[in-house]
């Protein structure tokens, strides 16, 4: 999927979904006191334009603009406790950045090679960049090889939390036992780290959805107040989706899913859930793909209660069940969502 830097910066500035922290622009002189965090960066290839950088640590997810100007940029964050933070480049691909109070990290690299990007100023940023210098070259199946060794070799590594998310849950092809096991391995030493301990029963609860389990009942209130239940899924095919209007293929997956509603009047079945934090452009979304069936948006985005009682962990993500509650599929990507959407209605 490609798209121009400006229809990028478009797409973000309508749907700033996080709840919102503030970087302070500074110059490059500048030092970093105890309870602040500075990124600087130097590009090729990247004169002027726009960056976004998101919290991928703990559950409050966060969203911010970064400026580039001539190549370069230096932003500060107040910062209290160590912090992954994943910067979005224009074309969608993201980079890592472990944050440590105190610390300054320096982003250096070509913009139109960003698998080569490299980051210093700390061990962690050190090894990360290490890693994944290591596996450009390689295919998905070495790659998640590679993966599982590094959270082996380093469990109480932050990189090995991030890594697990992106090869093992995060992805088109999540392997949720190995996943768990994982999991298992880091919190060995943290049995009660409530943050693993919640991923271990998010990992149990896809293992019985992979296993033709049964949705659980639910019951929830849509945008136009409107109660919204389990028992109100019973067509032939029923599907359960997440979005965000700062995610291109969750709104392509609305949209084919749109098509699909019209191709198979009354046999398919959708309900929606926005993972915006503003109400107000999850709505404008939805009114300009005039998007017809209910939809949840509680602006607690990654919080929203429903999304851990049904096991949707990501976006785009989705359950797909028959009329009697049966999980026929989960988590099929957009461009297989065609397919088995026409196969489970012939």
């Amino acid at each position: 999927m490609r798209q121009t830097t400006g229809s990028f910066f478009r797409l973000y500035r309508k749907a700033l979904p996080f709840y919102l922290f503030t970087f302070l622009p500074l110059l490059l002189s500048c030092g970093v006191e105890d309870g602040q965090f500075k990124m600087e960066g130097e590009f090729k290839s990247f004169n002027q334009g726009e960056l976004y950088v998101y919290t991928a640590s703990g559950s409050r997810h966060q969203l911010d603009t970064i400026q580039v100007m001539n190549g370069r940029f230096s932003h500060l964050v107040e910062l209290e406790k160590p912090t992954t933070f994943v910067i979005v480049f224009p074309n969608f691909s993201e980079l890592p950045v472990f944050a440590e109070p105190g610390k300054t990290v320096k982003i250096e690299g070509d913009a139109s090679h960003l698998k080569e990007m490299e980051v210093s100023g700390s061990d962690d940023n050190k090894q990360m960049t290490a890693f994944r210098m290591q596996t450009n070259q390689q295919t998905p199946p070495e790659v998640k090889t590679s993966a599982a060794a590094f959270i082996k070799e380093n469990p109480q590594s932050p990189i090995s939390r991030y890594i697990l998310n992106k090869y093992f849950i995060q992805t088109l092809t999540p392997d949720y036992d190995k996943a768990l096991e994982l999991v298992n391995l880091i919190g060995k030493d943290m049995p009660n780290n409530a943050e693993l301990n919640k991923l271990k029963k998010q990992l149990q609860g896809l293992r019985h959805y992979r296993d033709n389990g049964t949705l659980p009942k639910f019951t929830a209130t849509d945008m136009n107040g409107k109660t919204v239940s389990s028992t109100e899924l019973q067509a032939k095919v029923n599907i359960i989706t997440t979005w965000a209007s700062w995610n291109y293929d969750s709104q392509n997956m609305l949209r084919r899913l749109k098509r699909l509603t019209t191709e198979h009047e009354g046999q398919l079945r959708v309900i929606s859930i926005c993972l915006d934090a503003n109400v107000k452009d999850c709505r404008r979304n939805l009114e300009r793909d005039d998007i017809p069936w209910s939809n949840i948006c509680d602006g607690r985005m990654w919080d929203t209660p429903l999304l851990t009682q049904l096991g949707l962990y990501f976006v785009p993500d989705n359950i797909i069940t028959d009329s009697r509650g049966k999980i026929l599929a989960h988590s099929v990507n957009t461009n297989e969502i065609d397919r088995k959407i026409n196969e489970l209605l012939k």
